[in-house]
Protein backbone atom coordinates (compact mmCIF):
# COMPACT_ATOMS: atom_id res chain seq x y z
CA UNK A 1 0.00 0.00 0.00
CA UNK A 2 2.88 2.37 0.68
CA UNK A 3 4.62 1.69 -2.23
CA UNK A 4 1.41 2.05 -4.58
CA UNK A 5 0.92 5.56 -3.12
CA UNK A 6 4.51 6.30 -3.32
CA UNK A 7 4.48 5.33 -7.17
CA UNK A 8 1.31 7.35 -7.70
CA UNK A 9 3.09 10.76 -6.51
CA UNK A 10 6.02 9.86 -8.66
CA UNK A 11 3.96 9.59 -11.89
CA UNK A 12 2.13 13.12 -11.12
CA UNK A 13 5.22 14.90 -10.47
CA UNK A 14 6.64 13.41 -13.73
CA UNK A 15 4.03 14.28 -15.50
CA UNK A 16 3.63 18.01 -14.16
CA UNK A 17 7.48 18.07 -15.19
CA UNK A 18 6.45 17.26 -19.08
CA UNK A 19 3.92 19.57 -18.79
CA UNK A 20 6.51 22.37 -17.80
CA UNK A 21 8.84 21.20 -20.43
CA UNK A 22 6.14 21.24 -23.13
CA UNK A 23 5.40 24.64 -22.10
CA UNK A 24 8.55 25.72 -22.44
CA UNK A 25 9.12 24.66 -25.94
CA UNK A 26 5.74 26.78 -27.36
CA UNK A 27 7.04 29.38 -26.32
CA UNK A 28 10.48 29.29 -27.95
CA UNK A 29 8.35 28.03 -30.81
CA UNK A 30 6.35 31.12 -30.93
CA UNK A 31 3.27 29.61 -29.54
CA UNK A 32 2.40 33.09 -27.87
CA UNK A 33 2.39 35.57 -31.13
CA UNK A 34 3.08 39.20 -30.03
CA UNK A 35 2.59 41.87 -33.12
CA UNK A 36 4.98 44.43 -31.05
CA UNK A 37 7.81 42.14 -31.92
CA UNK A 38 7.68 41.76 -35.97
CA UNK A 39 8.90 44.39 -38.07
CA UNK A 40 5.99 46.54 -39.43
CA UNK A 41 4.52 45.99 -43.65
CA UNK A 42 5.71 48.32 -46.03
CA UNK A 43 4.26 50.71 -47.86
CA UNK A 44 1.74 49.70 -50.54
CA UNK A 45 0.81 53.02 -52.35
CA UNK A 46 2.62 56.73 -53.69
CA UNK A 47 1.53 60.35 -53.76
CA UNK A 48 1.49 62.15 -56.75
CA UNK A 49 1.67 66.38 -56.30
CA UNK A 50 0.38 68.28 -59.84
CA UNK A 51 1.47 71.92 -59.25
CA UNK A 52 -0.35 73.49 -61.94
CA UNK A 53 0.80 77.56 -61.99
CA UNK A 54 -0.37 80.33 -64.59
CA UNK A 55 -4.08 80.79 -63.61
CA UNK A 56 -5.39 83.95 -62.79
CA UNK A 57 -7.91 84.18 -60.08
CA UNK A 58 -11.02 82.68 -60.82
CA UNK A 59 -9.74 80.60 -63.71
CA UNK A 60 -9.29 76.57 -63.55
CA UNK A 61 -7.12 74.78 -65.25
CA UNK A 62 -7.81 71.18 -66.85
CA UNK A 63 -5.34 68.84 -66.06
CA UNK A 64 -6.40 65.10 -66.31
CA UNK A 65 -4.30 62.47 -64.79
CA UNK A 66 -4.96 58.94 -65.69
CA UNK A 67 -3.23 55.41 -64.23
CA UNK A 68 -3.26 52.26 -63.30
CA UNK A 69 -6.81 50.11 -62.44
CA UNK A 70 -8.35 52.93 -64.94
CA UNK A 71 -8.02 55.64 -62.52
CA UNK A 72 -8.78 59.04 -63.78
CA UNK A 73 -9.05 62.53 -62.15
CA UNK A 74 -9.30 65.70 -63.27
CA UNK A 75 -7.27 68.54 -61.58
CA UNK A 76 -8.54 72.07 -61.80
CA UNK A 77 -6.01 73.72 -59.16
CA UNK A 78 -2.77 72.34 -57.55
CA UNK A 79 -3.52 69.23 -56.04
CA UNK A 80 -1.72 65.77 -53.84
CA UNK A 81 -3.02 62.95 -54.86
CA UNK A 82 -2.67 60.18 -51.98
CA UNK A 83 -3.22 56.56 -52.10
CA UNK A 84 -1.85 55.73 -55.67
CA UNK A 85 -1.60 52.47 -56.83
CA UNK A 86 2.38 52.16 -58.38
CA UNK A 87 3.10 52.39 -61.82
CA UNK A 88 3.13 55.02 -64.48
CA UNK A 89 0.94 57.80 -64.85
CA UNK A 90 -0.43 59.83 -67.77
CA UNK A 91 -0.95 63.78 -67.38
CA UNK A 92 -2.91 65.48 -70.24
CA UNK A 93 -3.21 69.30 -70.08
CA UNK A 94 -5.53 70.97 -72.13
CA UNK A 95 -5.65 74.74 -73.03
CA UNK A 96 -8.29 76.74 -71.10
CA UNK A 97 -10.45 80.09 -71.77
CA UNK A 98 -9.54 83.06 -70.30
CA UNK A 99 -12.75 85.72 -71.52
CA UNK A 100 -12.05 85.83 -75.30
CA UNK A 101 -8.52 85.20 -74.81
CA UNK A 102 -6.90 81.74 -73.63
CA UNK A 103 -4.57 80.39 -71.58
CA UNK A 104 -2.05 77.20 -73.25
CA UNK A 105 -0.38 73.89 -71.18
CA UNK A 106 3.36 73.17 -71.22
CA UNK A 107 4.01 70.21 -71.22
CA UNK A 108 0.93 69.50 -72.95
CA UNK A 109 1.05 65.56 -72.08
CA UNK A 110 3.82 63.81 -69.79
CA UNK A 111 4.13 60.80 -68.00
CA UNK A 112 5.36 59.88 -64.19
CA UNK A 113 6.45 57.15 -62.31
CA UNK A 114 4.62 56.73 -58.81
CA UNK A 115 6.43 53.95 -56.06
CA UNK A 116 4.85 52.78 -53.24
CA UNK A 117 5.89 55.04 -50.13
CA UNK A 118 7.57 58.08 -52.18
CA UNK A 119 6.15 61.19 -53.26
CA UNK A 120 6.43 62.00 -56.88
CA UNK A 121 6.08 65.79 -58.33
CA UNK A 122 4.93 67.14 -62.01
CA UNK A 123 4.21 70.68 -63.46
CA UNK A 124 2.10 72.14 -65.09
CA UNK A 125 2.25 76.03 -66.84
CA UNK A 126 -0.16 78.20 -68.12
CA UNK A 127 0.21 81.17 -70.54
CA UNK A 128 -1.58 83.49 -72.40
CA UNK A 129 -2.03 82.80 -75.65
CA UNK A 130 -3.11 85.58 -77.95
CA UNK A 131 -7.24 86.94 -77.99
CA UNK A 132 -8.89 84.80 -79.80
CA UNK A 133 -10.23 86.38 -83.42
CA UNK A 134 -12.74 84.87 -85.57
CA UNK A 135 -13.46 83.58 -89.00
CA UNK A 136 -15.72 82.23 -91.69
CA UNK A 137 -14.81 78.74 -92.94
CA UNK A 138 -16.76 78.11 -96.45
CA UNK A 139 -17.57 74.53 -96.28
CA UNK A 140 -21.21 74.12 -98.98
CA UNK A 141 -22.67 76.75 -101.42
CA UNK A 142 -24.94 76.25 -104.09
CA UNK A 143 -27.75 76.33 -101.43
CA UNK A 144 -31.09 77.48 -101.39
CA UNK A 145 -32.61 79.27 -98.52
CA UNK A 146 -30.56 77.29 -95.91
CA UNK A 147 -32.49 77.72 -92.88
CA UNK A 148 -30.86 74.94 -90.44
CA UNK A 149 -28.13 72.37 -90.22
CA UNK A 150 -27.43 70.10 -87.58
CA UNK A 151 -26.09 66.06 -87.42
CA UNK A 152 -27.15 62.76 -85.25
CA UNK A 153 -25.00 62.07 -82.21
CA UNK A 154 -21.08 60.90 -83.24
CA UNK A 155 -21.86 61.10 -87.43
CA UNK A 156 -19.56 63.58 -89.06
CA UNK A 157 -21.99 64.46 -91.74
CA UNK A 158 -23.83 67.85 -92.44
CA UNK A 159 -27.75 67.93 -92.72
CA UNK A 160 -28.50 71.03 -93.97
CA UNK A 161 -32.57 71.97 -94.26
CA UNK A 162 -33.51 74.12 -97.83
CA UNK A 163 -36.18 76.31 -96.63
CA UNK A 164 -38.18 74.58 -100.30
CA UNK A 165 -38.45 71.42 -98.59
CA UNK A 166 -35.19 69.75 -99.17
CA UNK A 167 -32.71 68.11 -96.75
CA UNK A 168 -28.85 67.82 -98.42
CA UNK A 169 -25.99 66.05 -96.94
CA UNK A 170 -22.37 67.24 -96.99
CA UNK A 171 -20.57 64.19 -96.39
CA UNK A 172 -16.54 64.37 -95.95
CA UNK A 173 -16.83 67.97 -96.98
CA UNK A 174 -18.76 66.73 -100.96
CA UNK A 175 -22.70 68.41 -100.88
CA UNK A 176 -24.33 65.03 -102.24
CA UNK A 177 -26.80 65.54 -105.04
CA UNK A 178 -29.12 63.21 -104.22
CA UNK A 179 -31.51 64.96 -101.07
CA UNK A 180 -31.30 63.04 -97.81
CA UNK A 181 -35.38 63.78 -97.88
CA UNK A 182 -37.80 65.97 -100.53
CA UNK A 183 -40.94 67.01 -98.93
CA UNK A 184 -41.26 70.09 -101.40
CA UNK A 185 -44.68 69.11 -102.63
CA UNK A 186 -45.69 69.31 -99.18
CA UNK A 187 -45.24 72.88 -98.23
CA UNK A 188 -44.71 76.14 -99.73
CA UNK A 189 -42.24 79.15 -99.65
CA UNK A 190 -45.10 81.94 -99.28
CA UNK A 191 -44.01 84.71 -97.04
CA UNK A 192 -41.79 83.05 -93.77
CA UNK A 193 -43.43 79.53 -94.67
CA UNK A 194 -41.61 76.35 -95.55
CA UNK A 195 -39.31 73.18 -94.32
CA UNK A 196 -37.39 75.19 -91.27
CA UNK A 197 -36.02 72.33 -88.85
CA UNK A 198 -35.37 69.11 -88.31
CA UNK A 199 -34.57 67.02 -84.90
CA UNK A 200 -32.75 63.56 -84.50
CA UNK A 201 -33.44 61.18 -82.55
CA UNK A 202 -31.43 60.93 -79.48
CA UNK A 203 -31.29 57.24 -80.44
CA UNK A 204 -31.54 57.86 -83.81
CA UNK A 205 -28.28 54.94 -84.76
CA UNK A 206 -30.90 52.17 -83.55
CA UNK A 207 -34.34 53.81 -84.48
CA UNK A 208 -33.78 55.93 -87.35
CA UNK A 209 -35.98 58.13 -86.20
CA UNK A 210 -35.83 61.93 -87.19
CA UNK A 211 -38.47 64.66 -87.10
CA UNK A 212 -39.18 67.45 -89.39
CA UNK A 213 -41.25 70.91 -88.58
CA UNK A 214 -42.54 72.37 -91.93
CA UNK A 215 -45.81 74.32 -93.00
CA UNK A 216 -48.26 72.70 -95.01
CA UNK A 217 -49.66 74.04 -97.67
CA UNK A 218 -52.35 75.67 -96.21
CA UNK A 219 -49.99 77.14 -93.48
CA UNK A 220 -50.43 74.88 -90.75
CA UNK A 221 -47.81 73.91 -88.84
CA UNK A 222 -46.72 70.73 -88.92
CA UNK A 223 -44.43 68.27 -86.55
CA UNK A 224 -43.67 64.81 -88.07
CA UNK A 225 -41.79 62.24 -87.36
CA UNK A 226 -39.54 60.38 -90.54
CA UNK A 227 -37.38 57.37 -90.26
CA UNK A 228 -34.19 56.71 -92.66
CA UNK A 229 -34.56 54.10 -95.28
CA UNK A 230 -33.02 50.70 -94.49
CA UNK A 231 -30.62 50.44 -97.50
CA UNK A 232 -28.96 53.72 -97.61
CA UNK A 233 -27.72 56.28 -94.83
CA UNK A 234 -27.92 59.10 -96.87
CA UNK A 235 -31.22 58.67 -98.12
CA UNK A 236 -34.83 58.74 -95.92
CA UNK A 237 -37.33 56.73 -96.35
CA UNK A 238 -40.11 58.94 -98.40
CA UNK A 239 -43.28 56.85 -97.48
CA UNK A 240 -42.91 56.08 -93.79
CA UNK A 241 -44.41 58.94 -91.82
CA UNK A 242 -46.54 59.94 -88.84
CA UNK A 243 -47.57 63.34 -88.20
CA UNK A 244 -47.02 63.95 -84.45
CA UNK A 245 -49.42 67.50 -84.10
CA UNK A 246 -50.82 69.45 -86.52
CA UNK A 247 -50.81 73.41 -85.36
CA UNK A 248 -53.76 75.76 -86.92
CA UNK A 249 -52.06 79.12 -88.64
CA UNK A 250 -54.79 80.81 -90.37
CA UNK A 251 -54.79 84.45 -91.63
CA UNK A 252 -50.99 85.45 -92.30
CA UNK A 253 -48.14 83.54 -93.80
CA UNK A 254 -44.86 84.71 -90.90
CA UNK A 255 -43.96 83.95 -87.27
CA UNK A 256 -44.43 80.41 -87.78
CA UNK A 257 -41.61 80.04 -85.42
CA UNK A 258 -39.83 77.11 -86.66
CA UNK A 259 -37.37 74.73 -84.70
CA UNK A 260 -37.49 71.84 -82.72
CA UNK A 261 -34.94 70.17 -80.86
CA UNK A 262 -34.85 67.34 -78.06
CA UNK A 263 -34.19 68.38 -74.73
CA UNK A 264 -31.79 67.22 -71.72
CA UNK A 265 -34.75 65.42 -70.67
CA UNK A 266 -35.40 63.63 -73.43
CA UNK A 267 -38.33 65.41 -74.76
CA UNK A 268 -38.84 67.02 -78.16
CA UNK A 269 -39.48 70.87 -77.86
CA UNK A 270 -41.07 73.10 -80.48
CA UNK A 271 -41.34 76.93 -80.51
CA UNK A 272 -44.18 78.88 -82.55
CA UNK A 273 -44.79 82.06 -83.82
CA UNK A 274 -48.08 83.94 -82.20
CA UNK A 275 -49.76 83.46 -85.58
CA UNK A 276 -48.50 86.61 -87.47
CA UNK A 277 -49.66 90.33 -88.02
CA UNK A 278 -48.55 93.24 -86.33
CA UNK A 279 -48.83 93.57 -82.88
CA UNK A 280 -50.25 89.68 -82.45
CA UNK A 281 -53.83 90.99 -83.52
CA UNK A 282 -55.51 87.42 -82.25
CA UNK A 283 -53.53 87.84 -79.06
CA UNK A 284 -52.61 84.48 -78.99
CA UNK A 285 -48.77 84.74 -77.37
CA UNK A 286 -51.03 85.07 -74.24
CA UNK A 287 -53.98 82.71 -74.78
CA UNK A 288 -52.79 79.81 -72.83
CA UNK A 289 -55.82 77.67 -74.55
CA UNK A 290 -53.94 78.34 -78.25
CA UNK A 291 -50.37 76.67 -79.25
CA UNK A 292 -49.38 79.81 -81.28
CA UNK A 293 -46.89 82.02 -79.37
CA UNK A 294 -45.59 78.97 -77.30
CA UNK A 295 -43.25 76.49 -76.49
CA UNK A 296 -44.21 73.48 -76.53
CA UNK A 297 -42.53 69.91 -74.69
CA UNK A 298 -44.17 66.86 -76.45
CA UNK A 299 -42.96 63.19 -75.49
CA UNK A 300 -42.90 61.27 -78.56
CA UNK A 301 -40.69 58.31 -76.86
CA UNK A 302 -43.66 55.94 -77.02
CA UNK A 303 -45.52 57.48 -79.92
CA UNK A 304 -47.59 55.56 -82.55
CA UNK A 305 -50.09 56.51 -85.32
CA UNK A 306 -52.84 55.89 -82.68
CA UNK A 307 -51.47 58.41 -79.86
CA UNK A 308 -48.39 60.16 -81.94
CA UNK A 309 -47.40 61.81 -78.60
CA UNK A 310 -47.65 61.97 -74.96
CA UNK A 311 -47.74 64.73 -72.32
CA UNK A 312 -45.04 64.58 -70.05
CA UNK A 313 -46.08 64.75 -66.45
CA UNK A 314 -44.51 67.73 -65.20
CA UNK A 315 -45.73 70.57 -68.36
CA UNK A 316 -46.97 72.91 -66.03
CA UNK A 317 -50.54 73.43 -67.67
CA UNK A 318 -51.70 69.48 -67.43
CA UNK A 319 -55.20 69.02 -66.08
CA UNK A 320 -55.79 72.80 -65.82
CA UNK A 321 -58.97 73.87 -67.68
CA UNK A 322 -58.51 76.21 -70.54
CA UNK A 323 -54.82 75.74 -70.46
CA UNK A 324 -53.38 73.37 -73.21
CA UNK A 325 -51.08 70.89 -71.54
CA UNK A 326 -48.27 70.64 -74.38
CA UNK A 327 -47.29 73.95 -73.15
CA UNK A 328 -44.13 74.28 -71.75
CA UNK A 329 -43.55 78.31 -71.73
CA UNK A 330 -45.75 81.43 -73.66
CA UNK A 331 -45.29 84.74 -74.50
CA UNK A 332 -43.32 84.74 -77.35
CA UNK A 333 -43.68 86.46 -80.62
CA UNK A 334 -41.66 84.33 -83.01
CA UNK A 335 -39.29 82.33 -81.51
CA UNK A 336 -37.25 81.55 -84.78
CA UNK A 337 -33.96 79.86 -82.65
CA UNK A 338 -33.00 78.67 -79.39
CA UNK A 339 -30.99 76.76 -77.47
CA UNK A 340 -30.10 74.48 -74.72
CA UNK A 341 -26.75 74.62 -73.16
CA UNK A 342 -26.95 71.29 -71.56
CA UNK A 343 -23.86 71.62 -69.52
CA UNK A 344 -24.54 75.14 -67.89
CA UNK A 345 -28.57 73.32 -67.63
CA UNK A 346 -30.19 76.69 -69.43
CA UNK A 347 -32.46 77.52 -72.00
CA UNK A 348 -31.83 80.18 -74.84
CA UNK A 349 -34.60 81.90 -76.55
CA UNK A 350 -34.08 84.13 -79.20
CA UNK A 351 -37.16 86.19 -79.65
CA UNK A 352 -37.83 88.47 -83.09
CA UNK A 353 -39.01 92.19 -81.37
CA UNK A 354 -41.92 94.09 -83.10
CA UNK A 355 -40.54 97.17 -84.72
CA UNK A 356 -38.14 98.44 -81.80
CA UNK A 357 -36.23 95.48 -79.62
CA UNK A 358 -34.85 92.08 -80.47
CA UNK A 359 -34.02 89.67 -77.39
CA UNK A 360 -32.59 86.79 -75.75
CA UNK A 361 -34.56 84.83 -73.23
CA UNK A 362 -32.18 83.03 -70.48
CA UNK A 363 -33.24 80.75 -67.90
CA UNK A 364 -32.88 77.22 -66.44
CA UNK A 365 -34.20 74.23 -68.69
CA UNK A 366 -36.07 72.64 -65.91
CA UNK A 367 -38.85 75.54 -65.52
CA UNK A 368 -41.62 75.48 -66.72
CA UNK A 369 -44.57 78.12 -67.13
CA UNK A 370 -42.30 81.03 -67.84
CA UNK A 371 -44.26 83.75 -69.51
CA UNK A 372 -41.65 85.98 -71.36
CA UNK A 373 -44.24 88.95 -72.01
CA UNK A 374 -45.43 89.11 -75.37
CA UNK A 375 -47.38 91.11 -76.47
CA UNK A 376 -47.44 93.21 -73.50
CA UNK A 377 -43.49 93.89 -73.67
CA UNK A 378 -41.63 94.50 -76.28
CA UNK A 379 -38.13 93.49 -74.95
CA UNK A 380 -37.70 95.45 -71.28
CA UNK A 381 -40.54 97.99 -73.36
CA UNK A 382 -43.90 97.88 -72.01
CA UNK A 383 -45.36 97.69 -75.83
CA UNK A 384 -47.66 99.96 -77.45
CA UNK A 385 -48.07 102.11 -74.30
CA UNK A 386 -47.06 104.35 -71.69
CA UNK A 387 -46.97 101.87 -69.14
CA UNK A 388 -48.04 98.45 -67.90
CA UNK A 389 -47.86 95.72 -65.26
CA UNK A 390 -44.76 93.44 -65.70
CA UNK A 391 -46.30 91.36 -62.18
CA UNK A 392 -45.38 87.66 -63.42
CA UNK A 393 -43.22 88.27 -66.85
CA UNK A 394 -39.91 86.60 -67.34
CA UNK A 395 -37.91 89.83 -68.77
CA UNK A 396 -34.98 89.31 -71.48
CA UNK A 397 -31.31 89.18 -70.28
CA UNK A 398 -29.69 90.97 -73.93
CA UNK A 399 -31.99 93.06 -75.86
CA UNK A 400 -30.58 95.57 -78.49
CA UNK A 401 -32.55 98.22 -80.83
CA UNK A 402 -33.32 98.56 -84.32
CA UNK A 403 -31.70 101.56 -84.08
CA UNK A 404 -28.30 101.63 -82.11
CA UNK A 405 -27.04 97.83 -83.56
CA UNK A 406 -28.51 98.57 -86.99
CA UNK A 407 -30.45 94.95 -86.65
CA UNK A 408 -34.01 93.99 -87.56
CA UNK A 409 -34.87 90.43 -86.66
CA UNK A 410 -32.42 88.39 -84.04
CA UNK A 411 -31.08 85.24 -85.41
CA UNK A 412 -30.43 83.14 -82.40
CA UNK A 413 -27.56 80.37 -82.10
CA UNK A 414 -26.06 78.23 -79.44
CA UNK A 415 -23.63 78.03 -76.64
CA UNK A 416 -19.94 77.34 -78.02
CA UNK A 417 -19.44 73.79 -76.19
CA UNK A 418 -16.67 72.87 -79.11
CA UNK A 419 -13.69 71.75 -78.79
CA UNK A 420 -11.62 73.80 -81.77
CA UNK A 421 -12.41 76.98 -79.79
CA UNK A 422 -11.63 76.64 -76.08
CA UNK A 423 -11.11 80.49 -75.10
CA UNK A 424 -15.45 80.59 -76.80
CA UNK A 425 -16.40 77.97 -74.35
CA UNK A 426 -19.65 79.35 -72.48
CA UNK A 427 -20.45 82.35 -74.99
CA UNK A 428 -23.56 82.42 -76.51
CA UNK A 429 -23.43 83.28 -80.43
CA UNK A 430 -26.36 84.96 -82.15
CA UNK A 431 -26.63 87.48 -85.16
CA UNK A 432 -29.35 89.21 -87.02
CA UNK A 433 -30.85 89.21 -90.46
CA UNK A 434 -30.35 92.11 -91.89
CA UNK A 435 -26.58 93.22 -90.55
CA UNK A 436 -25.39 89.56 -90.36
CA UNK A 437 -22.86 90.72 -87.76
CA UNK A 438 -21.57 87.98 -85.20
CA UNK A 439 -21.99 88.88 -81.68
CA UNK A 440 -21.51 86.39 -78.20
CA UNK A 441 -22.32 86.89 -74.16
CA UNK A 442 -21.66 84.92 -71.20
CA UNK A 443 -24.15 84.31 -68.97
CA UNK A 444 -23.75 83.69 -64.92
CA UNK A 445 -25.69 84.34 -61.72
CA UNK A 446 -28.56 85.24 -63.68
CA UNK A 447 -26.87 88.23 -65.97
CA UNK A 448 -25.23 88.44 -69.23
CA UNK A 449 -21.86 90.14 -69.53
CA UNK A 450 -18.92 90.22 -71.99
CA UNK A 451 -20.79 91.34 -74.86
CA UNK A 452 -18.31 90.78 -77.86
CA UNK A 453 -18.77 91.70 -81.41
CA UNK A 454 -16.52 89.69 -83.13
CA UNK A 455 -16.03 91.68 -86.55
CA UNK A 456 -17.82 89.11 -88.74
CA UNK A 457 -19.05 91.38 -92.24
CA UNK A 458 -20.22 90.65 -95.89
CA UNK A 459 -21.53 87.23 -95.30
CA UNK A 460 -25.17 87.98 -96.18
CA UNK A 461 -28.38 87.81 -94.20
CA UNK A 462 -28.12 85.24 -91.50
CA UNK A 463 -30.90 82.87 -91.77
CA UNK A 464 -29.24 80.40 -88.98
CA UNK A 465 -27.17 79.07 -86.58
CA UNK A 466 -26.18 74.79 -87.14
CA UNK A 467 -24.04 72.67 -84.85
CA UNK A 468 -22.75 69.85 -85.95
CA UNK A 469 -22.24 65.83 -83.41
CA UNK A 470 -18.82 67.70 -82.78
CA UNK A 471 -20.72 70.77 -81.46
CA UNK A 472 -18.52 73.01 -83.57
CA UNK A 473 -20.70 76.39 -84.88
CA UNK A 474 -21.89 77.48 -88.31
CA UNK A 475 -23.31 80.56 -89.91
CA UNK A 476 -26.04 79.79 -92.46
CA UNK A 477 -26.50 82.65 -95.52
CA UNK A 478 -29.43 83.64 -97.72
CA UNK A 479 -26.14 83.73 -100.07
CA UNK A 480 -27.13 79.90 -100.19
CA UNK A 481 -23.24 78.88 -98.30
CA UNK A 482 -22.53 77.23 -94.92
CA UNK A 483 -19.76 78.84 -92.70
CA UNK A 484 -18.31 77.04 -90.15
CA UNK A 485 -16.87 79.05 -87.34
CA UNK A 486 -13.15 79.04 -86.90
CA UNK A 487 -10.06 80.45 -85.57
CA UNK A 488 -8.79 83.84 -87.53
Amino acid sequence: MHNRTSLTAFKQSLLALLLLFSLGLLASCGGHHDDDDDPAPGPTTGSLVVTISGLPAGVNGAVTVTGPASYSKLLTATTTLNDLAPGAYALAAANVANGTSGLAATPATQQVQVAAGTTTSASVAYAATAPLALALQEVASGLQAPTFLTAPAGDSRLFIIERAGRIRIVDNGTLLTTPFLDISSRTSTDGERGLLSMAFHPQYASNGYFFLYYTDLIGNIVIERRQVSAGNPNVADAQASVQIISIPHPGFSNHNGGLLSFGPDGYLYAATGDGGGAGDPSGNAQNTNLLLGKMLRLDVNASSIAQPYAIPASNPFVNMAGRRAEIWAYGLRNPWRYAFDTTAQLLYIADVGQGQREEVNVAPVGTAGNNYGWDIMEGTQCYDSASCSQAGLVLPKVEYGHDSAGGCSITGGYVYRGTALPELAGHYLYSDYCSGWLKSFTYSNGSASAVTDWSITNVGNILSFGQDAQKELYMLSSSGKVYRIVRK
